[in-house]
């Protein structure tokens, strides 16, 4: 099994994502998502965004947006069903990380 690997946000509270195998079959639930460059001193958030859908695969748009930067780039997954909570994260998340890609545009 993949190990989970921890993101801290800015409010100190810590999310647990899960490396997506892209080739699987997803789930057609609400999800976050990162996009990130997984290094010895951990991962190098380039991206944050959320979908209703994880299976309609429209965090796939963001990645091949990184990979042009950022060639090792993968995606993280975080099963969330309720929007207001994915939100939340997400925002949680690009406050502390401050990721590259998301500049004024920040959902996928």
């Amino acid at each position: 099994m993949t190990r989970p690997i921890e993101l801290a946000g800015k409010s100190g509270a810590r999310y647990r994502y899960l490396p997506l195998e892209e080739e699987r079959f997803l789930p057609p639930a609400g999800a976050n998502f990162v996009i990130a460059e997984l290094t010895p001193e951990g991962a190098k958030v380039v991206y944050a965004g959320e979908t209703d859908n994880l299976a309609n695969q429209s965090w796939r748009q963001a990645l091949e947006r990184a990979r042009k930067t950022y060639n090792e780039a993968k995606v993280l997954t975080r099963l969330n069903v309720t929007r207001a909570v994915r939100e939340a994260e997400r925002i949680d998340l690009i406050e502390h990380y401050q990721p590259p890609l998301n500049g004024k545009e920040s959902r996928a």
